[in-house]
């Protein structure tokens, strides 16, 4: 059926199901959603059966958007609002989302911007033709998080010709022949780095993730496979997380020309674009050259489809995407996908974490159904056995307890989201309750920021800490402990500090930024010490120092100098946002419904084959762990 025809059907069953009385001004698609533009935003407000029984008949989702004639200006709309607005709300921010006539008002009292019984909120209901939206200002505001938004504002007429591009591709014509689905492993299979999988079918493609290794800009996923040019053939990128494995390569395809859909969720849409900048900024300084500007990322923002976890939508013909917590950073997802009309159902884990956490709940292991499983093997093999978070915490607690006693420097290398902020949660309630020296504790990198924006979506943590943060008004990220390190004459004064002190600081695994700067100063220092959280991929200067380096090389200036590495080195391995192997294999016996088939990777070789093995022997299920290049026939 031609999108035509899909636009001519949805105008009849909207003549069969709305009262000829509402007033129906267009009927369009916008990337997956068909919308129905209306002078009567009311009608539709007091009946939702209407919207359902669309949504039902077009088996499409819907959306209901009042007519952009009614829309007023949103300067003079910005200024009405903050005329009724009581100022004892504290607005913080308003912000206008044209796809959707909707706008944000964000305040620290948003009871009052709602007013008794709605009161307030009905006249701005009243008077300004948009749809007001309330949201509890974030703790921390996030620059990525507003100029994201400005950013979407400057551009919308250009977002919204794209969006009916991709509604009408989705509406495309199908193909006659024999249904089929394959999967093909373009990076990050039996190893971990630049993870990347072609998901394709006789209608469409689908690349999951498009990533860079983290030792090697240059080693990049297997793009120039057959199977994924030419680029234009593509029908969507899925980005799993924010992590630069997963993500780090995404900005290039807009470089190369690719102009069709990103599909993530919104705080892996702004983390990433926190991270890719960010990369850009760490290899100019170290004469590092990256394969993209920043115009591509600016690309790559407004050619993303966010959705939240449980949603499903339309991404090509035949298929349908639904993410679900993976519970490894903020807005990390499960992707699960629904091929053709009850053809096949495929999920991908990406990088997982089966426990719940101080920021996030465990991975999510419920399906509808379920035919085959992508999962992945950071610490599959069979003697990565992790310490509880309980345990980890207690195990650095001791640490920090005998490098402060010997009035030594620490510093924790770490990824920006997600560790980072697990630390900054077990440091402080260390602190607080006193179980250890208070002391500054300093964030370098990205910390910062993308704390922020874990602030902005507080729905994605779990949520005892929501709890805390929202209701009880105990934020520990704000605490006094915390200093922001902004600026380099800051930095050289910390490296000179006499007083004992911690830095968290990126990268997570010493492959570049700031990490260096007080690695560079503290090596040759035996009372100082360096404690490693998080994994460190093979190549990296974080994994040589784990085995035992007398000296390092770094650069200096543009310039590499060698130096003495002294400082004491602890592995903590509790805070891991990937699963340990009982996690992994207690994954499989809780997931429903059991899988047909396994397929393994992210993960050394020995560890994807070792967890392969184990999962086939324990569960008599089909298992691979393919190599890169290799493609496998699901249907």
């Amino acid at each position: 059926m031609s999108a035509e025809k899909i636009l001519e059907e949805a105008r009849e069953q909207v003549r069969k199901i709305v009262p000829s009385t509402i007033n129906i001004t267009e009927i369009d698609f916008e990337g997956p959603v068909v919308v129905v533009y209306t002078r009567d935003m009311e009608a539709f407000a007091n009946n939702n059966d209407i919207v359902r029984q669309l949504a039902q008949g077009l088996r499409r989702r819907v959306a209901i958007r009042p007519d952009p004639t009614m829309l007023a200006d949103p300067e003079s709309v910005e200024k009405r609002i903050r005329e009724i607005i009581p100022p004892e709300a504290e607005i913080t921010d308003i912000y206008f989302e044209h796809d959707t006539g909707e706008v944000t008002i964000e305040a620290l009292a948003p009871g009052l911007v709602i007013g008794k019984q709605g009161a307030v909120l009905n006249e701005i209901k009243k008077e300004v033709g948009w749809a007001p939206k309330v949201v509890r200002a974030p703790p921390i505001p996030s620059k990525t998080v507003s100029e994201i938004r400005d950013y979407l504002r400057h551009v919308q007429d250009e977002r919204k010709e794209f969006l009916k591009k991709v509604g009408r591709r989705l509406a495309r014509q199908k193909l006659e022949g024999d249904s089929w689905l394959r999967m093909t492993a373009l990076g990050g299979f039996r190893e971990v780095g630049r993870s990347c999988t072609m998901l394709s079918t006789k209608e469409s493609k689908i690349l999951i993730d498009i990533g860079i290794h983290p030792s090697d800009f240059d080693l990049k996923p297997f793009t120039n496979a057959p199977e994924v040019q030419p680029l234009d053939s593509i029908d969507a990128v899925v980005i799993t997380h924010a992590h630069l494995d997963h993500c780090g390569l995404l900005p290039a395809l807009y470089k190369l020309k690719y102009d069709g859909p990103v599909y993530c969720t919104a705080p892996t849409r702004d983390l990433m674009s926190l991270m890719l900048i960010d990369a850009l900024k760490v290899s100019g300084g170290e004469n590092k050259k990256v394969p993209y500007e920043s115009s591509n990322v600016r690309d790559m923002v407004k050619h993303c489809i966010t959705l939240k976890y449980g949603e499903t939508t339309d991404i090509a013909p035949d298929m349908r995407l639904t993410f679900q917590n993976a519970g490894h950073i903020l807005g990390s997802a499960v992707c699960h996908f629904h091929v053709g009309d009850g053809l096949y159902n495929i999920a991908f884990t990406s990088d997982m974490k089966f426990e719940r956490t101080w920021l996030f709940n465990a991975t999510v292991n419920k399906f509808p159904r379920l035919e085959t499983l992508v999962m992945e093997s950071t610490y599959g093999g069979y003697r990565d056995i992790q310490p509880s978070r309980t345990e980890a915490a207690n195990q650095l607690k001791g640490i920090i307890e005998r490098s402060l006693a010997k009035k030594g420097k620490i510093v924790i290398p770490v990824f920006a989201v997600g560790r980072s902020q697990e630390v900054m949660l077990v440091l402080e309630e260390l602190m607080r309750t006193g179980k250890i020296e208070t002391v500054p504790v300093y964030l370098d990198g990205m910390i910062w920021e993308a704390t922020a924006i874990h602030t902005a979506y507080p729905e994605y943590l779990n949520s005892q800490l929501r709890t805390q943060i929202f209701q009880m008004g105990q934020n520990p990220f704000l605490s006094t402990i915390f200093k922001r390190v902004d600026s380099s004459e800051m930095r050289e004064k910390i490296c000179h500090d006499n007083e004992p002190l911690i830095v968290l600081a990126t990268s997570g695994m010493m492959n570049g930024g700031p990490v260096m700067e007080y690695v560079k100063a503290w090596a040759d220092d035996t009372n100082s010490t360096l404690i490693f959280v998080g994994y460190q991929a093979e190549g990296t200067l974080g994994r040589r120092i784990q085995r035992g380096v007398s000296d390092i090389t770094l650069m200096d200036k543009g310039k590499p100098i060698t130096i003495q590495f002294k400082m004491a080195v602890e592995i903590v391995d509790g805070f891991s946002g990937h699963s340990d192997r009982r996690q992994l294999i207690n994954y499989i016996a809780t997931l429903e419904p059991k899988p047909e088939r396994i397929i393994i990777g992210h993960g050394e070789e020995h560890k994807c084959t070792d967890l392969a093995s184990a999962i086939y022997k324990k569960f008599n299920i089909e298992t691979r762990a393919p190599m890169n290049l290799e493609t496998i026939r699901m249907k």
